[in-house]
């Protein structure tokens, strides 16, 4: 198979050979760029909770809910994803877990983009503002024989766990995570300076969603969200939706992670689908607004997830931030892949995963059009042709 467009980080006009589901050729040709899509190594999303209806945090999650999600980003450039399962009751979140693995067994589209599971909580702050849309009820010290029944139901699948590092026991509890090659992500914490240092000094490496899954008022200086900003160790996710992170508020954080930081979409079922008042299994009632908002509707200033995917995220972060299109197109691909240790994925190379995401994108409104979306080789959605 063979695909052809314009580099997104080197604006080379290549041609791009794959055998099987790796990359065996990229060769650049000479000639006109007029009319030629870009193309990058596949987007990968290290948040995902749901879209389209389709969810992973519902009473009952099903295949159907991971081919649907799949499915649906793949329409989106996401060649690779976390599913991501939040905090809830126990049986709750094994039965999701043991879903998406069985998923992953199946052989279908999910198998070979779901790269692992992102568990968010249920080891976070109970504070209001800090816990978000996960229910009080529900958030609990960290328990590691409960973690291991976790990993047991996700066949050894969980790759990333969210956390609050103030929690009793978080930080031998990081540790065990890190010995067994899970990433541990700090967030939906209210931890003061020497806990997130803690927490880096056991193994911790990332920050969910920084800025967000904070209270709404907090001291000027210092606190958890500078705190995090200011230690390199840790790399960062941001949800560029618009309404996680003010745009003024986006552009000064990605200027202090510069080359640690990730765009990640934090999708939950309802984007895609109409504004409006929606019952949630987390958050209780949540609504839609017209401008893309997904709030609370007990708090409207408690977001309850994005209703955005990553090709409008990216577009956000070029209209919003310094970012240019290889910045942005690198913190949805190779960056992700780092924080992952999936040296496969992220990079157009010989040998690396033949994962592509082919697109356009308008000169003025920085939109992006994805054109065909590849997944190990094979095309997982192509742009209809009207």
């Amino acid at each position: 198979m063979k695909w052809r467009g314009i580099r997104a980080d080197t604006k080379e006009i290549v041609e791009i050979s794959s055998t099987g589901k790796l990359i065996s050729d990229i060769r650049v040709i000479e000639g006109e760029a007029t009319g030629l899509p870009w193309i990058s190594a596949g987007w990968i999303d290290l948040q995902v909770n749901g879209i389209a209806g389709y969810d992973f945090n519902g009473r009952q999650a099903t295949l159907e809910d991971v081919e649907g999600v799949t499915r649906a980003l793949h329409g989106k450039g996401v060649a690779a994803y976390l599913p991501t399962v939040i905090t809830g009751e126990f049986e709750r979140m094994r039965s999701g877990l043991s879903t998406i693995a069985q998923a992953c067994r199946s052989g279908k589209f999910a198998a070979d983009s779901i790269v692992g599971i992102h568990v968010e909580g249920p080891y976070l702050s109970g504070e209001d503002g800090c816990r978000g849309a996960h229910p009080r009820e529900q958030v609990r010290d960290p328990d590691w024989n409960e973690f291991l029944r976790f990993q047991d139901a996700a066949e050894g699948r969980i790759k990333m766990v969210t956390l609050a590092p103030e929690r009793a026991g978080a930080i031998p509890f990081i540790e065990k995570l890190v010995a067994e090659g899970v990433v541990v992500a700090i967030g939906h914490t209210m931890a003061s300076g020497e806990q997130i240092a803690d927490a880096v000094r056991a193994g911790a490496t990332l920050s969910t969603h920084l800025g967000n899954g904070s209270q709404t008022l907090l001291p000027r200086h210092p606190n958890y969200i500078w705190h995090q900003l200011a230690e390199d160790r840790l790399w960062a996710t941001f949800i560029p939706d618009g309404h996680h992170l003010a745009p003024p508020v986006l552009k000064a954080m990605l200027r202090a992670k510069l080359d640690k930081a990730i765009l990640v979409s934090d999708c939950v079922k309802f984007g895609g689908m109409k504004s409006g008042r929606y019952e949630s299994l987390i958050g209780a009632y949540v609504e839609l607004r017209e401008d893309g908002r997904l709030c609370t509707v007990e708090n409207p200033d408690i977001l309850a997830g994005s209703a955005y995917t990553l090709d409008r995220g990216i577009t956000n972060a070029l209209l919003y931030s310094d970012m240019d299109l290889s910045d942005a197109i690198d913190a949805v691909s190779y960056r992700p892949a780092q924080v992952l240790g999936a040296t496969s994925l992220g990079r157009l190379e010989e040998g690396a995963s033949a994962n592509f995401t082919i697109f356009e994108m308008d000169d003025s409104t920085r939109a992006l059009t994805i054109r065909e979306t590849v997944v190990s080789g094979e095309t997982v959605y192509r742009h209809p042709i009207v």
